[in-house]
C-alpha cells in the first residue's frame, strides 16, 4: 500500500531526475520511470509524474535535450545495425546459392531497408527541421523587436544631433553678441 508523503528529500529528488534521464536515453516512456521511482520510493506513479513535472524538469532542460540526443544517435546506430545485417544476409545467401534466395526474403530485406531509412533518418530530420523553424520564428521575432529599437535610437539620435546643432548656434549667437557687447563698450570708453 503506498502511503501518502508530502516532503520530497533531495536524494529521492535526484533519484527521479536519475531514472527519467535514463529512460529517456534508453527510448523507454517517462510514466515508465515514475513508476519505477514510485515503486522504489513507496510512492504513486502520479505523484512521481507530478514533481518532475512541477519542480524538477525545469533544472534538467539541458540534461533532456541530452538525453534526447543520445536515444536519437543510438537508434540510429540501431538502423544502421539491422541495415547492416540485412544486407550481409542477402549477400551471404547470395554467395551460397543465388537459387536459394526466396520471396520472403526480398521483402524482409526491403522491409527493413524502408525502416532503417524511413524510421529513424525521417523522424530525426522532421524533428531536427521543427526545432530548426521554431529558432527561426524566434530569431524573425527578435530580429523585428531589435529594428523598431534601432529606430526608435535612431529617432532619439537624430532629435540630439538637432538639438546640438541648435545648441552650438545658440553659444555661437552668444559669444557674437558678447564680443559685439565688449567692442561696444571699448568704443565707448574711448570717446569719453
Amino acid at each position: 500500500m503506498k502511503v501518502r508523503h508530502d516532503a520530497w528529500s533531495h536524494e529521492d529528488d535526484l533519484l527521479l531526475a536519475e531514472t527519467v534521464l535514463r529512460f529517456i536515453r534508453e527510448g523507454s516512456t517517462q510514466i515508465a520511470a515514475f513508476e519505477e521511482v514510485g515503486e522504489k520510493l513507496n510512492r504513486t506513479a502520479a505523484a512521481c509524474g507530478f514533481r518532475w513535472n512541477a519542480e524538477i524538469r525545469q533544472h534538467y532542460t539541458e540534461a533532456i535535450e541530452i538525453a534526447k540526443k543520445r536515444r536519437r544517435e543510438k537508434k540510429r546506430e540501431e538502423n544502421k545495425e539491422k541495415k547492416s545485417s540485412a544486407k550481409h544476409r542477402v549477400v551471404a545467401d547470395d554467395n551460397n546459392d543465388i537459387n536459394s534466395l526466396t520471396l520472403e526474403d526480398c521483402i524482409a530485406f526491403l522491409q527493413n531497408m524502408k525502416e532503417a531509412n524511413d524510421g529513424g533518418q525521417a523522424q530525426s530530420i522532421k524533428t531536427d527541421h521543427l526545432l530548426l523553424q521554431k529558432r527561426n520564428e524566434e530569431l524573425l521575432k527578435e530580429n523585428k523587436e531589435l529594428q523598431k529599437k534601432y529606430e526608435k535610437l535612431k529617432n532619439a539620435h537624430q532629435s540630439i544631433e538637432e538639438d546640438y546643432k541648435i545648441l552650438v548656434k545658440i553659444i555661437d549667437e552668444a559669444r557674437k553678441n558678447i564680443i559685439l557687447g565688449d567692442d561696444n563698450k571699448d568704443g565707448n570708453n574711448l570717446v569719453n
